[in-house]
């Protein structure tokens, strides 16, 4: 199923939430599967389960990569830079455009374009904390991108072709 051209921050949110909440799930589960006869051992149990979201994070992967890429680009031909496009730079970009400088391009690229070009043909791929990005942009051929590169800093994906 295509993804829907325009997502909205609740919609990421709650995607985000139930892919933790999955992946915390099925290690409760794989934690409390064991062949131990032992009773009285719910007490560690609890415990193993604490220490698993931070000691081994879940990685963003391929998929999240295509839907948050596919999300940068409607925001950015929406206009939508402050609490929006912004957020989505990795630090690397963010120390050379800062946000009054983001704001003029993407609030000229909604002037000169409008927010009715979707990413499509989006395809990721992912090599532990890198990705690399392939999409179109509906009308804009100009705009369509081959290997753009992402990176993960604090859990999430970041635009980083600076």
């Amino acid at each position: 199923m295509p993804p829907p051209a325009h997502r909205s921050w609740g919609y990421i949110r709650t995607r985000a939430t139930i892919a933790l909440t999955t992946v915390l799930f099925a290690t409760l589960a794989a934690c409390s599967s064991s062949s131990d006869d032992k009773t009285g051992t719910t007490s560690s149990s609890p415990t193993t389960a604490a220490e698993t979201p931070t000691t081994a994070p879940t990685a963003p992967d391929a998929i999240e990569l295509e839907r948050v890429a596919d999300t940068h680009v409607n925001l950015y031909f929406g206009g939508a830079c402050e609490g929006g496009g912004y957020a989505f730079l990795s630090k690397r970009c963010r120390a050379k455009a800062d946000p009054a400088t983001y704001a003029a391009t993407v609030g000229q690229a909604a002037k000169d374009y409008g927010p009715d070009h979707p990413a499509t043909d989006v395809h990721a791929t992912v090599s532990g904390a890198m990705g690399r990005i392939s999409y179109k942009v509906k009308g804009l051929p100009n705009f369509d991108q081959q290997g753009q590169p992402w990176t993960v800093e604090g859990g999430a994906w970041k635009y980083d072709a600076c």
